[in-house]
């Protein structure tokens, strides 16, 4: 029997020049955190199915949760996401953090939905949140950080829209504005976060079978609004609508533009307050790239004191497509500095004083001839060529080429570093 080549439906297998590009992904989101005082966790990849099914969504822990019975009888989920695993872990210790906490993980996790360009249902994230923090600076802070690690990878924030909404003003306009009762008034939060991806014509009929026509006018107004103020005398009075402007406004000083989207839900049922999401404005990847929110009330589901909490989490993959769109990708080169052809024994030796240097260095002791170690060396797109033989380990001078120019040195292993480390 012949074992099938391909990864699993929907991953992918992460070849060396794809790991360089995610190292550089993933370095780049920690030190744009950490520049703001996250700090790192981990969890298990393993939950009881019982953590997703008290707040995430019906969507998700019905259809794309991967799910087990254990051997001790127990309902097991590979994580979907990582915002109830990081709220239990704080929830355990909620007496012994300082607050506000800023935690963040960079971590794998698992969907089963169907695969397509920018998703897959094993995917990498970044997740950061801020924990124990009511004030409206927390989501001004994670909104603001959102831009900071695009501006890391060298966007512009014409490359790029924020949008920006709140659940307390929806709930509102549902209950109060349109007198909807809970069930619909959850049809249509459904119905409206994913209004992008449904035919004009459908969406307008599916939305006057949940509000009547009689509503339906006042959603259709709802959805042409774009910005806070024009909104309806009887919405802005209620209030509901304040945090978000101040929002705006502190994002807008800190010359972050962020958008009203009244159409903007995030699917996640666990959200109560301000809610974004980030955008790609290439016309050849215009879609949503990642997005987060106030998340109040998760953590009192454990038994303990709740707290306020509020967070986002970018993905590896959308994070690939926003490079490739514009153009973003940097040139990484391989990690290995040197190629050091072992013509006789001893080279060994030679290598450990260049790597205590601060070179790495790769050892060929293939003994092939040195047009296929050459050949070898071009073709994991390698730079640096050096050959140890008699001659050289007796007179401590040894032939250096860069294989990308040509261009050959002569150097003792105290030079060596040097001419690597600055070419």
């Amino acid at each position: 029997m012949s074992l099938d080549l391909k990864p699993y439906k929907g991953t992918r297998d992460i070849y060396p020049e794809d790991m360089r590009l995610r190292r550089y992904i993933f370095d780049t989101w920690r030190s744009a955190v950490e520049a703001c005082g996250y700090e790192a966790y981990d969890a298990a990849i393993l939950e009881p199915l019982e953590l997703y099914a008290a707040k995430t969504g019906e969507e998700i822990v019905s259809q794309q949760t991967y799910t087990f019975t254990d051997r001790g009888d127990r309902q097991v989920a590979i994580r979907p996401e990582m915002t109830p695993s990081i709220a239990r872990m704080v929830a355990a210790r909620r007496q012994e953090l300082a607050y506000p906490a800023r935690l963040y993980s960079i971590a794998n996790f698992m969907r089963y939905e169907k695969p397509q360009r920018g998703r897959e249902r094993e995917f990498w994230q970044l997740n950061a949140d801020i924990f124990g923090a009511e004030s409206i600076e927390a989501d001004v802070e994670i909104i603001a950080l959102a831009a900071a690690i695009l501006e890391r990878f060298g966007a512009r924030p014409n490359m790029y829209t924020i949008k920006i909404n709140d659940r307390r003003l929806i709930d509102f306009i549902m209950s109060q504005y349109l007198s909807l009762d809970a069930a619909s008034a959850l049809k249509l939060i459904k119905l409206l976060d994913k209004k992008s991806k449904i035919p004009p014509a459908d969406f307008e009929a599916a939305v006057a079978e949940i509000v009547g026509n009689d509503n339906l006018s006042k959603v259709q107004d709802l959805l042409k609004v774009e910005s806070v103020s024009k909104l309806p005398k009887a919405v802005l009075n209620s209030g509901k609508s304040d945090d978000i402007k101040s929002v705006c406004n502190k994002l807008a000083a800190l010359g972050v533009a962020a958008e009203f989207d009244i159409s903007l839900m995030r699917g996640f049922d666990y959200y109560t307050g301000i809610v974004f999401e980030v955008f790609d404005n290439n016309p050849d990847n215009n879609r949503s790239m990642f997005g987060g929110g106030r998340y109040d009330g998760l953590v009192g589901l454990f038994g303990v004191e709740d707290l306020p909490v509020v967070g986002f989490a970018p993905g590896e993959t959308t994070t690939i497509e926003f490079l490739k769109a514009w153009d973003l990708l940097p040139d990484l080169a391989p990690a290995t500095d040197l190629v050091l052809v072992q013509l006789v024994d001893g080279a060994e030796q030679v290598a450990a004083e260049l790597r205590q240097a601060g070179l790495n260095v790769a050892v060929d002791f293939t003994g092939r001839k040195l047009d296929k170690v050459i050949k070898s060396v071009d073709k994991n797109n390698l730079k640096w060529i050096l050959f140890v033989g008699d001659d050289e380990l007796k007179s401590g001078v040894f032939k250096l080429k860069n294989l990308r120019t040509g261009k050959e040195f002569t150097a003792e292993i105290s030079q060596i570093a040097e001419i690597v480390l600055e070419s």
